[in-house]
C-alpha cells in the first residue's frame, strides 16, 4: 500500500451522489477526495489540473459521458485509474467502458468496504 493518499475525483451529475460518495471517502484513511465534476468535459479540466490516481466515474452525464470520458483518460492520462460507478448494469454501456480503458466497475449501492477496496485495487 502506498504511504501517500490515494488521490480521488469524482464524476458524478447527481450532487447528492458526490455527496455520499464524499463522505464515505472521507471514513477512509487512505483515501483522499481533491475534486467533484458533473460531467465528463469537467473532468477532464479538472483531471488535467489536479491529476488524480483514480477518477470515480458516472456513465450517463450531459455534455460528456462516462464512456467517452473514460476513452479520453486512458489515450491521454494512462497512469490516471477509471472506475465506472453505475446505477443499472446496461451490459452494453459496461462492455463500452471498459474497452474504453475502465479498470472495472461497481453499482452505486456497494457498501463502503466494497469501494475502498476496489478503489485500491484500482492503483496496485
Amino acid at each position: 500500500m502506498p504511504s501517500e493518499k490515494i488521490r480521488v475525483l469524482i464524476v458524478d451529475d447527481h450532487a447528492s451522489v458526490r455527496y455520499s460518495l464524499s463522505i464515505i471517502l472521507e471514513l477512509c484513511d487512505d483515501l483522499q477526495l481533491i475534486g467533484e465534476a458533473a460531467n465528463g468535459k469537467d473532468a477532464l479540466a479538472l483531471c488535467q489540473r489536479l491529476h488524480p490516481d483514480v477518477v470515480l466515474m458516472d456513465l450517463l452525464m450531459p455534455v460528456m459521458d462516462g464512456v467517452t470520458t473514460t476513452k479520453f483518460l486512458h489515450e491521454h492520462h494512462p497512469d490516471i485509474r477509471v472506475l465506472i460507478l453505475t446505477s443499472g448494469t446496461d451490459p452494453d454501456l459496461i462492455t463500452a467502458a471498459m474497452e474504453a480503458g475502465a479498470q472495472g466497475y461497481l453499482e452505486k449501492h456497494v457498501n463502503i468496504e466494497v469501494l475502498a477496496e476496489a478503489i485500491r485495487a484500482a492503483t496496485t
